[in-house]
């Protein structure tokens, strides 16, 4: 029997980001991962996205918060009334684990692919339904940005577009409709812009802090390029930058060489502690 509940593959950054969220907006969320570890360090820190979230005002304080269930199990996805893949941007995982999940839950139960720039068209080739599968892509973190960029694919149905819309409604956020393509608008907007803001950096011209007080000063950025790339993940904006490179065959997008070097270190940003900044503190 369905439920209310959604269900959420993969405890990383955003589906921690993600579950906090829906959680604080009244929705149960079952959180699935392959490590006992991870999940218990989810939920430590879904609890403290949660209170910092009622600390901003980012849920609504009528709606009592929804019940978190963690599992290693695929199968307990089954009852779910959506489902959201948040696992890392790797495109041929993402493609498995989108195959796990299209034979476990049954048809008319929309499917969410969490994406900064994978084709929607793309990862619909892994699952039998793909006229039920769209992309989401939240912004980190997921409660405090109000607005989502929502991919249709070509096969996306009108059944699934509508669900998946009224979903995010109910999840307070404002969305914006886009075509399918490689890194979709603000990706392909966004990355490169943090890719030349590093190598601004690298080349010596300026500083880290420099070069983001100028981007917020004299353009409005809200953050600076180089703040917000510890807040995805620099890891993370690697590949995506990969990605987008081989998807458009422009190779001005691949990764520039700071970057590279940051994810050899292993200063992935402000979930390893440090980054373009130091954080002093690590997100298991």
């Amino acid at each position: 029997m369905q439920s209310d509940a959604i269900a959420i593959f993969g405890a990383g950054v955003m589906g921690r980001s993600i579950t906090a969220l829906a959680l604080g907006h009244g929705v149960d969320v079952v959180l699935i991962d392959v490590s006992e570890e991870i999940l218990q360090n989810a939920r430590a820190d879904i609890a403290q996205q949660m209170r910092h979230g009622q600390f901003m005002g980012a849920f609504p304080e009528s709606r009592a918060a929804g019940t978190l269930t963690t599992t290693l199990s695929a199968a307990d996805a089954v009852d779910a009334s959506v489902v959201i893949e948040a696992i890392t941007e790797d495109a041929q995982l993402k493609a498995r684990v989108m195959a796990e999940i299209s034979a476990i839950v049954p048809a008319g139960i929309p499917l969410i692919t969490n994406t900064s720039g994978i084709p929607v068209a793309e990862l619909a080739k892994s699952v039998q339904r793909p006229a039920a599968l769209a992309g989401v892509h939240f912004m980190n973190p997921a409660y405090l940005i109000k607005m989502v960029e929502v991919i249709r694919g070509p096969q996306t149905g009108d059944e699934a577009m509508t669900a998946i819309l009224s979903f995010l409604e109910r999840l307070g956020k404002k969305t914006v409709v886009v075509r399918d393509a490689p890194g979709f608008v603000t990706s392909r907007l966004l990355h490169p812009m943090i890719n030349e803001a590093a190598r601004v950096v690298g080349e010596g011209t300026a500083s880290v802090e420099s070069v983001d007080q100028l981007m917020q000063g004299c353009l409005g950025h809200p953050t600076g390029p180089l703040r917000t790339a510890d807040l995805i993940g620099i890891d993370n904006l690697v590949d995506a930058l990969r990605l987008l490179a081989e998807r458009t065959g422009n190779s001005t997008f691949e990764p520039c060489e700071l970057l590279l070097e940051k994810v050899r270190q292993g200063h992935h940003g402000r979930k390893t502690g440090r980054g373009f900044y130091d954080y002093g503190e690590v997100l298991s």
